[in-house]
């Protein structure tokens, strides 16, 4: 059932085996396994990640390589929700642990007139993942008119996409511009763009020099293009450098603030799991991009897959058995 602040009460009471926060690749995944093992799931969802963003997904297998990655959401959603799972669009601000070995999951509901509710769980799988830092301009329309066409935020994703194409690398710290050297791998045409973010050293600057690769310091004023397909971009000082394509190298935020209260295992911003995607508590997975990986709308499926199915099989088997009763016949003489 879609839930909204219209028939939220139908829900506040029900305690689910799981809650998923996160409702890309890697949460529907799990939400699906979850209802067709008969488990009641509800997934929270604050709407347009890292996912949603993607125009065409084009390394998973069994899908057209130009289906949008919206598409596929959508899809996952109507059969989660065929399967009489519970949708929310909310934010998830904190989770609890109770006293009764349950989680308190603590959502905020709406954009200006905010409803604030609590829902209970057994088990939580964490599936908010992350978003990508774009170049940050005064017209960030002009900015998303490109990103997620030809100006990629994944090399192993998109590397395919920028073979032997005139290619511009975005970085905001000298240690991001190491990526040049594994992008060169799919393209020796790179011009690194700072922005003016960043300082680079003389021995960073030896080694692009070496490599033939251009560093550009002068910030970005904006991006040139039509119909989604960017061709370069314009400096401040009013000098245009011809682009075919581009790669966005200037991290990522991740969504997992609402974790932070609890005793988990981290490396970085990452939740260390488990081959079951299991973290360091054992009521508590996490899949897709904030367990340590890659991160690939493949890898996040698998990751959904794996999270129900440990989480089913602890339910199943702390559940009595169930028996066909009319062909069990009692011993002689049982007490009734």
């Amino acid at each position: 059932m879609k839930l909204s602040r219209k028939n939220l009460d139908q829900r506040l009471n029900h305690l689910y085996d799981v809650i998923i926060v996160g409702g890309g690749m890697g949460g529907l995944s799990a939400a699906i396994y979850l209802q067709r093992y008969r488990l009641s799931c509800l997934v929270i969802e604050k709407g347009k990640g890292r996912s949603f963003w993607m125009q065409d997904v084009r390394n998973f297998l069994g899908q057209d390589p130009h289906t949008p990655g919206r598409d596929v959401l959508n899809q996952g959603q109507d059969h989660f929700l065929s399967l009489g799972g519970d949708h929310l669009r909310g934010f998830v601000e904190s989770v609890e642990e109770t006293e009764d070995d349950t989680f308190a999951v603590n959502v905020k509901v709406g954009k200006q007139d905010v409803t604030g509710v609590t829902f209970r769980s057994k088990y939580l799988i964490a599936a908010s993942g992350v978003i990508d830092n774009l170049p940050q301009l005064d017209d960030m329309q002009n900015v998303f008119d490109y990103a997620g066409y030809n100006l990629h935020v994944c090399m192993i994703c998109d590397g395919w996409e920028m073979a032997d194409l005139k290619c511009g690398l975005f970085v905001n710290t000298e240690n991001a511009i190491n990526t040049a050297f594994v992008l060169n791998w799919f393209t020796p045409y790179i011009t690194v763009f700072t922005h003016g973010l960043c300082e680079v050293g003389a021995e960073m600057r030896g080694k692009l020099k070496e490599y033939g690769f251009p560093l550009v310091e002068t910030p970005i004023a904006r991006f040139l293009g039509e119909k989604h397909t960017m061709t370069g971009v314009e400096l401040a000082d009013g000098s245009q450098i011809e682009l075919e394509t581009g790669l966005v190298s200037m991290g990522s935020q991740y969504h997992n603030g609402y974790l932070k209260g609890l005793d988990l295992t981290w490396k970085g911003e990452n939740l260390v799991t488990d081959s079951m995607c299991r973290t360091s508590h054992d009521r508590i997975f996490a899949v897709g991009d904030l367990k340590e990986g890659i991160n690939q709308v493949s890898i996040a499926v698998a990751d959904g897959t794996l999270a129900a199915t440990a989480i089913w099989r602890e339910i199943r088997r702390a559940s009595p058995p169930r028996r066909w009763q009319e062909n069990i016949v009692e011993p002689i003489g049982a007490v009734l």
